[in-house]
């Protein structure tokens, strides 16, 4: 009797492991490392900008009269080159154009690196391909020169124009050069400074802060890490600095278990996109949908004079406005506790994207809509 009741005792564990399994593999925990959810703070890139002239423009730079710095720059960098213009006499190139020079100076870039700029037209220049960026200098927010840039532009579309028409394929007013600066200055980044490195989460969320701490304490050691709060966590470096680019390697590369995250439905006003994430549940509620629709036509109305009463013919327009207003029926829409019954009850209206963001906010008013409304 004892034998019959172990070995039911056994199958009855087994079914039970073999449930959990399967339930582990249907339902797999949502995970991430460190890198994708928090960056070092202090390791940082830094926006470089400044101002040049783009030269060998088949015709097609700025037109002095309405851009009259684009001269005034030219003879400005040909008197550095020796070169005087004598008195009185105005430039009126068409082969050059005023440009802005963009670009990021990543963290820990040392001179002599090469970086990527992108090269965008100030005037109104028709088109700045096949020409070439003088040498310039990109200066950081404290006015200091940090790259120099000069090379020549990949514009990355074409155009033509004939008798008045023109044919134009993507944008022909900014172009990018492929390692078209070169850095000339590094930015020291303070990194570990008092043994401690501070992660900063890209989200303020609690969990997620308390998710990484505990993380990197079970690897490292209990105490290495300490969540301040929903953003920032305190890690202690090692004695050694040898060690410390390890150490970092080693945290941006644990896995961080995610908790199911806040409720949020983010609107789009200007294009009427929405968009919401897994926690948006809905509760039952009853929502009326109506169409408005507005027709405006013109219609042309000429009179003419009397004979031989010197008048003239008046064009005039006739404009007949029509308000269209189609009733919605009350739909009782079912309570949702997942995303997919979210998505069918909101079909179920057979409302356009734009009466979507009208409804989700008189439903958030109502309590119906359990979820935190964002407009972008």
């Amino acid at each position: 009797m004892n034998s019959h009741r172990a070995e039911r005792i056994v199958k009855a564990a087994i079914a039970v492991s073999v449930f959990l399994a399967s339930a582990a593999v249907w339902w797999p925990a949502q995970a991430a490392r460190i890198k994708e959810l928090a960056s070092v703070q202090g390791v940082r890139a830094n926006q470089l900008t400044g101002y040049g002239l783009v030269v060998g423009l088949d015709g097609t730079g700025d037109q002095s009269t309405q851009a009259p710095y684009t001269p005034q720059s030219l003879a400005a960098m040909l008197q550095q080159m020796g070169v005087t213009l004598p008195p009185g006499v105005t430039m009126q190139p068409r082969n050059v154009a005023a440009v802005m020079i963009t670009t990021e100076l990543p963290a820990f870039a040392q001179p002599g690196q090469r970086l990527d700029i992108n090269v965008s037209s100030v005037g109104n220049a028709k088109s700045l391909r096949g020409g070439t960026l003088i040498a310039t200098p990109l200066k950081g927010a404290d006015g200091q020169i940090y790259a120099m840039a000069q090379g020549n532009l990949i514009v990355g579309g074409a155009g033509a124009s004939a008798g008045g028409s023109k044919v134009q394929i993507n944008h022909l007013a900014a172009g990018r050069i492929p390692e078209g600066a070169t850095v000339e200055r590094a930015v020291p980044t303070p990194l570990g400074q008092g043994g401690v490195m501070q992660l900063d989460l890209n989200a303020n969320d609690f969990t997620t802060a308390r998710a990484v701490a505990a993380s990197i304490n079970e690897i490292k050691g209990p105490g290495t890490a300490q969540a301040l709060d929903g953003r920032v966590v305190k890690v202690r470096l090692p004695a050694e600095p040898g060690e410390m680019v390890g150490f970092i390697a080693d945290i941006e590369n644990l896995n961080v278990t995610l908790a199911k995250p806040a409720a949020k439905v983010v609107l789009n006003a200007r294009t009427g996109s929405v968009v919401m994430n897994e926690a948006v549940t809905l509760s039952e509620c009853a929502v009326a949908h109506g169409s408005l629709s507005v027709a405006i036509s013109s219609t042309p109305v000429i009179s003419q004079p009397g004979p031989l009463s010197q008048g003239q013919t008046v064009v005039t327009e006739k404009a007949d406005i029509a308000i269209t207003q189609q009733g919605g029926s009350l739909v009782q829409l079912p309570a949702g506790a997942k995303l997919a019954d979210v998505v069918k009850a909101l079909n179920s209206l057979g409302a356009t994207p734009q009466d979507l963001l009208a409804i989700l906010q008189a439903m958030k008013s109502a309590g119906a809509l359990k979820a935190e409304l964002e407009v972008i």
